[in-house]
């Protein structure tokens, strides 16, 4: 065998092993499944970043495409029904996707922030005591769906909407306001 196939042999053996021993080390650890997806991502940026590889990662794992939600109104009626929050932040209300938006149907990821209310007061309304209706826990919301793209945006299908995640932000434990 020729000395370069030797080589090339021996580094295709060390970079598997290296590998294997990367992701049995990682299962050892911490006791879970590796997200092999991550661990890859992990390594590419630390070689760029020692190379200094401008846009590598970004061909790798490219960012999605943004777009305005032309029913936002319905979608976030959806997403507090489906969720079981009180309210939906319009601001931060997104829809982004890898999907070729040229197809009549794709799939779009949405991301919301919600919340949940808090009723207090003193008294009744009728002896004119305060009512105090504040934000009392702020919530992270992704879903999925299917989109249709529009002239101004993407318009949401709220039937398909399935919700992916609910994360507690914030929760005000002050039970005095």
């Amino acid at each position: 065998m020729p000395r370069i196939l030797k080589f090339i042999l021996f580094l295709v053996v060390f970079f598997m092993f290296f590998e294997a021993g990367l992701v049995s080390s990682y299962t050892i650890v911490t006791s879970q499944p590796p997200d092999i997806e991550k661990l890859f991502d992990f390594q590419i940026n630390a070689i760029a970043s020692i190379f200094n590889f401008e846009g590598l990662n970004t061909t790798f794992t490219p960012t999605p495409d943004s777009y305005n939600i032309t029913n936002d109104i319905e979608v976030s009626e959806a997403l507090k029904t489906k969720g079981g929050i009180d309210g939906i932040n319009l601001d931060t209300l997104t829809v982004t996707t890898f999907a070729d938006t040229s197809n009549e149907n794709f799939q779009v990821n949405i991301t919301a922030t919600g919340y949940k209310e808090s009723i207090s007061g003193t008294g009744s309304n009728s002896s004119g005591g305060t009512i105090v209706i504040a934000p009392n826990e702020t919530y992270s919301i992704r879903a999925t769906a299917v989109g249709t793209m529009k002239a101004k945006g993407v318009e949401v299908n709220v039937n398909t909407i399935k919700i992916v995640s609910i994360g507690r932000l914030y929760a005000n434990t002050n039970s005095s306001i």
